[in-house]
């Protein structure tokens, strides 16, 4: 008789439930925080600061997330043996840390010249310098984030994304408060303050929490006998630690080169927007406008029913995995139909009430109608945008993470295409359709993928 599969139990559930939960209060708070944010700098002040994540999203891949995938999957093998699983972690970091203050330093420094020649908008080099300090704090609960989530415990990442989010929005409230009462208009440098404020909250909730897991373990730990030449020696060889370092640095390159590759060509593609605009006829002030409009105001609250999908996502990845090691397909067939259908429902309810009320939202929560007519337009993304995410999630789990990765860099190019030859033409309409026509593209990609994957039965 066949063994049942499950969710490994309650501490896969549970986590899950635990970052679900801390996920949509997250993202509720970075709502309305975007609401505040455009009312308090405008729509120019809020394309001025989107101009910013390339860099950090680039950092971030850099210095940061694929050092959280290997150290958790490490910590994960090494669960049962105590004296080791911390090993990881402290390889993880000893990688890191150099990394994110190296890239600290070089953002510092070359700032201007990220400012004017890469972001093409040199108002942005005082923003970049503040944002470097965020990139080591960001790189260090990170790695530590990295260590709970192979121990299968998720209180500590979900209270520090939590405290993350609470210290970045007071920080920007009490700031532009303290200038408004002055009678001076806040900088929007006081929300890439907030993100290096909140960075370092994280970071200390993260130490917090990593070393009270130290100081069990060493309280609980066996007595070590001390040998006659008084010297402490490691239970840890230090071929053993080498062959963890190679074994974090093995899984993370490949990661990182794949994400590097991504974000630059997102990045191309977020500061080409405003670029190709002018070329369109608008000027400097209005380009900014409408990307920040476009991807401050209308972006956010298309992508906010993901944080559903994000959690399928989360327990599609370990289930198919595991039917898939039993090499039952007909289940695995199953749970992508059922996929499929849950994803295209939602999608189906969002798009019609996104395109019902959008102008309503635009008007309402931006006071903007630009945002209104860009929601309406963008809610056609919504079937196939939710869609995708649980899709890459069941690829994944599938082992096919290289397919992925050339299926999405097909996606972006597409994207491209529209950005440097629509735009100019059609205006941010013509970037609309790039969007929705590299959308249906991965969606298809997909979906052709999954078939014949099951239709050869591997």
């Amino acid at each position: 008789m066949k063994k049942k599969l499950s969710l490994n139990g309650r501490p896969l559930i549970m986590g899950t439930f635990i970052l679900t939960a801390t996920g949509l209060i997250t993202r509720t708070i970075g709502f309305f925080y975007r609401i505040y944010l455009s009312r308090l700098f405008g729509e120019e002040g809020m394309g001025i600061y989107q101009l910013l994540s390339p860099v950090l999203s680039i950092a971030f891949s850099l210095c940061a997330a694929a050092y959280q995938t290997a150290i958790s999957k490490f910590v994960a093998e090494y669960t049962t043996r105590r004296t080791k699983r911390f090993q990881p972690l402290i390889a993880g970091l000893t990688i890191s840390v150099p990394l994110s203050l190296l890239c600290c330093a070089v953002i510092y420094m070359q700032a201007p010249l990220i400012a004017a020649k890469l972001l093409l908008e040199p108002r942005t080099e005082s923003m970049l310098r503040i944002l470097a300090f965020s990139i080591p704090f960001s790189s260090i609960h990170s790695c530590i984030n990295g260590y709970f989530y192979g121990v299968k415990k998720t209180g500590a990442p979900a209270a520090a994304q939590l405290l993350e989010q609470l210290a970045r929005v007071g920080c920007v409230y009490l700031v532009s408060s303290a200038a408004l009462a002055q009678g001076k208009a806040p900088s929007i440098n006081v929300a890439v303050l907030g993100l290096a404020v909140g960075e370092f909250v994280s970071m200390l909730v993260s130490l917090v929490a990593i070393l009270q897991v130290l100081h069990k373990h060493t309280s609980t730990s066996p007595q070590v006998d001390i040998p006659a030449d008084g010297r402490l020696h490691s239970t840890l060889h230090p071929t053993a630690h080498s062959n963890i370092l190679l074994g974090i640095l093995g899984m993370a390159l490949p990661l990182t080169l794949n994400r590097i590759v991504l974000n630059l060509l997102q990045s191309v593609e977020s500061v080409s927007i405003p670029a190709r605009l002018r070329l369109y006829g608008y000027d400097t002030a209005t380009a900014l406008s409408v990307y920040g409009v476009l991807t401050g105001m209308a972006m956010p609250l298309i992508f906010f029913p993901n944080a559903l999908t994000n959690s399928v996502s989360v327990l599609l990845l370990p289930l198919i995995s595991e039917i898939y090691a039993t090499g039952d397909l007909q289940r695995v067939k199953a749970a992508i139909l059922r996929t499929v259908k849950f994803c295209g429902v939602m999608g189906f309810i969002c798009m019609s009430i996104f395109f019902i009320l959008g102008d309503y939202a635009g008007n309402t929560l931006f006071d903007s109608p630009l945002a209104g007519h860009f929601i309406t337009t963008l809610s056609f993304l919504c079937p196939f945008l939710y869609l995708d995410s649980t899709l890459s999630s069941i690829l994944q789990g599938l082992g096919k993470s290289g397919t992925i990765f050339v299926m999405n860099i097909i996606a972006l190019l597409l994207r491209l295409l529209f950005v440097f030859k629509a735009i100019p033409i059609f205006g941010i309409t013509g970037y609309l359709w790039g969007m929705l026509a590299s959308q249906i593209l991965l969606s298809l990609l997909y979906l052709l993928c999954l078939y014949c994957f099951l239709r050869k039965g591997r």
